[in-house]
């Protein structure tokens, strides 16, 4: 039997379109893709892009401590940049959420993020 749970924090951003900050099915969760946006106000971060990119792994461990785990839970990554240069700049932030074991990893070069984002993150959990 699939035991499904919506999850929703007011301390991450809101989802902007017709989607769930994340869906736990059974000890699972899958995240949404998060960009930098700040949950109070629902604008992008001010700063630059170690600023975004800070502001994502917030959301995410929001999100994450809201389905009952934390980002070392976190079984996959998968990581947006319109720019892939900052692909340094991730990994140096990346080291300050996350010990080893690392969770996989993917980074993806894209033409566009939503809102004009720099950086979005989606990832799996397993609690």
């Amino acid at each position: 039997m699939t035991n499904k749970a919506i999850i929703h924090t007011e301390s991450a951003p809101a989802a902007i379109g017709t989607y769930s900050q994340a869906v736990k099915v059974n000890n699972t969760v899958y995240l949404s893709g998060q960009i930098p946006l700040v949950a109070e106000t629902m604008v992008l971060i001010e700063g630059d892009i170690s600023a975004q990119i800070d502001q994502v792994f917030k959301n995410l461990s929001s999100v994450c401590e809201a389905s009952g785990g934390d980002l070392s839970n976190i079984v996959k990554l998968n990581i947006f940049l319109t720019d892939l240069s900052h692909f340094p700049t991730v990994n140096e932030i990346m080291g300050q959420y996350f010990q080893e074991p690392y969770p996989a990893r993917a980074a993806i070069g894209v033409k566009e993020l939503p809102k004009g984002a720099e950086v979005e993150m989606d990832g799996i959990l397993v609690i």
